[in-house]
């Protein structure tokens, strides 16, 4: 587990491109036949990826965490971008299909992650963080998630959204997670952009072509940089930041909150011309 400390918008002002990657950009989410986590100190988020092959993967509590169990304290959401598996919890099997997501609640102790395919296997992107009370496990297909058209071909951000976690949703503490797919021509997601103070937020981008990028836009809305982005790799947001990107492409990316409230409205918008 690797740990990434939190930046101020005046030290991050001040940083060169490498800096940015090394403070902002987990470039490897999924690791084959492995589970791999970075934890954050922006709202002690975890993110991570599950890869299992032929063989399934149990979650492991890493020492730092000082717990006897990765989920004596946390919650954990995990969204399968990958073929079809399965995700045991104390027992309980749970089928996860593509883009399919389950939330597994504070208190479960063993958690093991299976393909149904190793030849085509699941890839569940996996966002954690603390939790105060206990919440049933619970799965939430993507036909359940109430898409959301948004956007236009006009301003190339034609995109639909899909809720998971979320008050609406499925219940959390404080774990806020969903899905946005660009529709073919489509290359802006989350513009017009925002900032909430309140929480802060990582994205994963993914079904994006090998030889495509996304130039992942961040930092105070005055003060914006720019990170260029590969197929499958998370960028974290700061409270303080904008997230917004450009794809050469169109492309899919999951988001997730953690933070004050989970209130999917709470967000600061930023007028496109007042970036700069």
């Amino acid at each position: 587990m690797i740990q990434y400390y939190a930046c101020s918008p005046r030290e991050t002002a001040a940083m060169n491109t490498a800096e940015l990657r090394s403070h902002f950009l987990v470039e490897t989410v999924f690791v084959p036949g492995d589970i791999h986590f970075v934890y954050t100190h922006y709202d002690r988020m975890m993110v991570g990826g599950a890869a299992p092959l032929a063989e399934p993967v149990t979650l492991p509590c890493p020492a730092e965490l000082r717990a006897n169990f990765f989920l004596e304290r946390r919650e954990l959401g995990a969204l399968n971008i990958g073929g079809a598996g399965q995700i045991v919890v104390d027992g309980q099997t749970y089928d996860l299909g593509t883009q399919d997501c389950l939330y597994i609640g504070k208190g479960c102790r063993e958690v093991q992650f299976s393909s149904a395919d190793a030849a085509n296997p699941a890839k569940y992107y996996l966002l954690s963080a603390p939790a105060h009370k206990e919440y049933p496990t619970t799965r939430r297909t993507q036909a359940e998630a109430t898409p959301v058209e948004l956007g236009t071909m006009e301003t190339a951000n034609q995109r639909t959204i899909y809720k998971y976690i979320y008050n609406e949703g499925i219940p959390s503490c404080q774990l806020v997670m969903g899905l946005t797919q660009l529709k073919p021509g489509s290359v802006w997601n989350t513009m017009p952009s925002h900032v909430h103070d309140r929480r802060m937020e990582a994205y994963l981008y993914f079904n994006l072509p090998e030889n495509q990028r996304v130039l992942h836009m961040m930092g105070q809305p005055q003060e914006t940089r720019p990170l260029w982005i590969s197929n499958e790799q998370a960028i974290l947001s700061p409270p303080w930041s904008i997230h917004t990107g450009c794809g050469t492409s169109n492309y899919a990316f999951i988001w997730g909150m953690a933070g004050e409230n989970l209130e999917y409205t709470d967000m600061d918008p930023v007028g496109i011309y007042d970036l700069s």
